[in-house]
């Protein structure tokens, strides 16, 4: 008797890689000029007086 296993589901099992977002500094750390602080999608946290925010909503 012939047996063959059968194949796995290929349509599920895909997964997007982990974006490395949050937040990367916190209070009291120093940082320097340039330093990412957050890392965010969209506008959570809103740049405060000395930060930057880059085209990717990026504080730093």
């Amino acid at each position: 008797m012939a047996h063959k296993k059968a194949g796995g589901s290929v349509r599920n099992g895909r997964d997007s890689e982990a974006k490395r977002l949050g937040v990367k500094r916190y209070g009291g750390e120093l940082v320097r000029a340039g330093n990412i602080i957050i890392r965010q999608r969209g506008t959570a946290y809103h740049p405060g007086e000395n930060m930057g925010i880059g085209k990717d909503h990026t504080l730093f």
